[in-house]
């Protein structure tokens, strides 16, 4: 009961507006030889921050269905903290151009007229194959002459309309219509996601499977997990449901929790888990192809440093250390509730990039999936709510736990009571009935003694101590 999406139930509060601080880390990939990279060159890399912002979410727009589920808007705004950064948002990075870059790889079976068209307004714009931007334009935006350029001449081509960034479409602003079911009516379906912006499935993806919208919106899972249980919620910025596996329990700050991580197969290419093909065309394993829920741009998903992905990706870049205490993404879950209480998720954005031919800005780029940047959403509940949770779903519990063996010892200790005093009442009432029982003898002394107490003694005489 305290865990369903109820406006009487003690978690609703805590799901309306999430208390828990979350972080957006963010560590960019600074480029150290571009153009040595032009002429066809391993690339080379640095890796730069963390930039830290402080992430506020909020729930708006709360309709309660009669199906059992209701349907929101989660908004979200950032805060970049300098204090927790290792750098600031005026820092300048050198990145590949992704306009410019993915523009190329879009063209690259067109006609070749279009290509030298390409070419020449690029030239004109003087756009090239790598940029050096700030850490605040990369994040939340510049204005690009080839976007205003496009728009202008071309309109309803381009799906940007404004500044281009790549966490632009993020900050202030929502993640899309969730329905999702409340478990009032039926507790197995809690969390669950019924619909997202109506829809319940997408059409990014070239399977059924894949296509399905599977799992909760990412925030609370269903109450009384076991280690056979799995964490499924879908993500719109990935553009799919995901699943997390059990590794093992843990104590976070006197809470008992299921750890949940990232299975190998989770951007594993067809060939290595077929239920994936759907997601393809594919490369090397460990990276995601989202090109066809980003406008066509050759962007992939990896963990961080090609974590758990083909070895072949990460040699291919001077620069990049995969290993697991750093790159691993975790989510710890009590398990009797299903709210998370400590989480890190960790994904890295990536770029196609080679050289097309026609296209002059791409030179003799060699075919590389070149990594942009990579970021942590983290989060672990402290203070009042850790509290109020730790005295009302832990503390209460046990003690209650605990309390029903004292009051059944308790119980059966009242029950013992009239049973004794039965079993000593029996007892008296025997002695005294087999006492009534002696010899007659017996009692006419004890009547002779009784009589010669109640008549006086003659004068002079001494009464004899009769003992009995």
């Amino acid at each position: 009961q305290n865990v369903r999406i109820d406006p009487s139930s003690l978690s609703y509060n805590m799901w309306k507006e999430i208390p828990v601080p979350f972080y957006l880390s963010v560590y960019f990939f600074n480029i150290l030889n571009p153009e040595e990279i032009l002429k066809g060159e391993k690339p080379q890399v640095q890796e730069r921050g963390p930039y830290v912002y402080r992430e506020f979410r909020h729930k708006s727009n709360i309709t309660f269905n009669d199906n059992d589920t209701v349907s929101y808007l989660e908004y979200r705004s950032y805060r970049f903290q300098p204090a927790k950064s290792h750098g600031l948002e005026s820092d300048y990075i050198i990145m590949p151009n992704i306009l410019v870059l993915g523009a190329s790889m879009m063209m690259e079976n067109k006609p070749m007229g279009l290509k030298l068209a390409l070419t020449l307004a690029l030239s004109t714009l003087g756009q090239r194959a790598f940029m050096n931007r700030t850490v605040g334009e990369i994040m939340w935006g510049y204005d690009d002459p080839l976007v205003n350029m496009i728009n202008k001449f071309f309109p309803g081509m381009f799906p940007l309309k404004g500044k281009f960034g790549l966490f632009a479409e993020l900050n202030n602003s929502d993640s899309g219509i969730f329905t999702v079911f409340t478990g009032v009516k039926n507790m197995s379906r809690i969390h669950l996601v019924d619909k997202w912006n109506g829809l319940s499935k997408v059409n990014y993806w070239h399977s059924d499977q894949c296509n399905m919208i599977n799992g909760t919106s990412g925030q609370m899972w269903a109450p009384f997990m076991t280690p056979k249980s799995s964490l499924e919620f879908y993500s719109p910025e990935a553009c799919r449901s995901m699943k997390l596996i059990y590794k093992e329990p843990g104590v976070f700050q006197g809470i008992p929790t299921f750890r949940f991580v990232a299975p190998k197969t989770l951007f594993a290419n067809g060939s290595i888990y077929p239920p994936n093909e759907g997601f393809c065309p594919c490369m090397e394993s460990g990276i995601q192809n989202v090109s066809t829920c980003r406008f066509g741009a050759p962007l992939f998903l990896s963990q961080p440093h090609f974590y758990n992905a083909d070895p072949v990706l990460a040699e291919a870049v001077i620069g990049l250390h995969p290993n697991q205490e750093e790159h691993s993404l975790f989510l710890d879950i009590h398990p009797v509730t299903g709210i998370p209480m400590n989480c890190s998720v960790k994904l890295e954005l990536n770029l196609y990039i080679k050289a097309v031919k026609g296209i002059g800005q791409t030179g003799n780029i060699e075919p590389v999936v070149l990594p942009l940047l990579w970021f942590e959403e983290r989060g672990a509940m402290e203070g009042e709510p850790l509290r109020t949770f730790y005295t009302q779903l832990v503390l209460m519990p046990k003690v209650l736990h605990y309390a029903q063996y004292v009051l059944l010892a308790l119980g059966c200790m009242l029950l013992l009571v009239p049973v004794v005093h039965q079993i000593r009442s029996q007892e008296k009432c025997y002695l005294f009935w087999s006492s009534s029982k002696k010899g007659s003898k017996d009692k006419e002394a004890i009547q002779a003694y009784s009589e010669s107490l109640m008549t006086s003694a003659p004068k002079g005489a001494v009464l004899q101590e009769a003992r009995l």
